[in-house]
């Protein structure tokens, strides 16, 4: 575990060494601003007009450091072919995020599809994009060389887990586990990418994911995992626009957004996420994700 902490802290190092280059950016916290913006703040937005600056909070399935370097270019871009100020949002971990969700503190956010299923009833998040092409699925993954073949071989084993709500890298995978009926002991290390870190450094045997945080990882990690088992799939992270969202913004950064693998200077952005682009949704899309009755977050509404 000092081995993983130790290189999470070498990389937001090396991130805020090249912060600097970045001139427009600014860094307080784990806000950053896209280059529309004049200063970052990760703190609850305030209403007002359209040029008011927009947090776009993305779920931390990775740590801060990482998330903005994948993710400032993708949003940067967005806010210069809208017009929209846009400032990059995260949060220290995926249950920080789920409270700052409850709580109305991001006006624009990625969140997975159960965290979307949850909000849009409380405070009312509504989705109005998702990624292009794809659809969800919960991975386990073991190092390449582990002899574990079989998920029965698990059984009694520690399982390394981003959150407990973490949908497809959390839920949908302890849901199998338990319908086959093999007992693990699930342990939760903030992020998805700490899940990889952690088998690798062979502290667990496994752990839950999904293919694209597995896929943007560095090769170095990447390549010593191996996809055990998969889940069936779902319909993928929504974009979703706190109500206070005005209808004209919204829909020139939509329209920004579905325009965006057209657009040459996106391509390489896009890629970094692991996206081919985005497409439009509707609420109705994440009726498959409702129909599961998952409960995990009932008592975060119910504060």
């Amino acid at each position: 575990m000092q081995n993983q902490l130790t290189r999470e802290n070498v990389m937001r190092r090396n991130f805020l060494n090249r912060l600097g280059a970045w001139g427009a950016l600014g860094l307080t916290g784990l806000g950053l601003l896209a280059p529309a913006a004049a200063r970052a703040q990760d703190a609850p937005p305030s209403t007002g007009a359209r040029s008011r600056t927009l947090s776009f909070g993305i779920v931390p399935q990775q740590s801060a450091s990482e998330l903005a370097r994948l993710w400032i270019p993708v949003i940067a871009g967005l806010a210069e072919r809208s017009g929209v100020p846009l400032r990059f949002a995260t949060a220290p971990d995926i249950p920080t995020f789920e409270k700052r969700l409850a709580a109305g503190a991001y006006d624009l956010a990625y969140m997975n599809p159960y965290h979307y299923s949850v909000f849009a009833r409380r405070p009312g998040y509504v989705a109005f994009a998702k990624e292009k092409g794809r659809r969800l699925r919960g991975i386990v993954v073991v190092r390449r060389d582990s002899p574990i073949k079989d998920m029965t071989e698990l059984a009694g084993k520690a399982v390394a887990f981003p959150a407990p709500a973490a949908f497809a890298a959390t839920v949908l995978v302890r849901a199998e586990f338990e319908r086959t009926h093999v007992p693990i002991r699930p342990v939760f290390v903030n992020s998805h990418e700490s899940v990889y870190l952690n088998v690798t450094q062979r502290q667990f045997e496994a752990g839950g994911g999904i293919q694209r945080t597995l896929q943007t990882q560095d090769a170095a990690v990447r390549d010593e995992l191996r996809v055990l088992w998969q889940t069936k799939d779902y319909t993928p992270h929504a974009f979703a626009a706190h109500p206070r969202v005005p209808a004209a913004t919204l829909q020139s950064l939509r329209q920004a957004m579905l325009a965006a693998d057209t657009d040459p200077r996106s391509r390489s952005a896009l890629d970094g996420i692991g996206f081919k682009g985005f497409e439009a949704a509707q609420d109705a899309d994440w009726n498959d994700v409702r129909a599961l009755g998952i409960q995990t977050l009932a008592a975060l509404l119910a504060e």
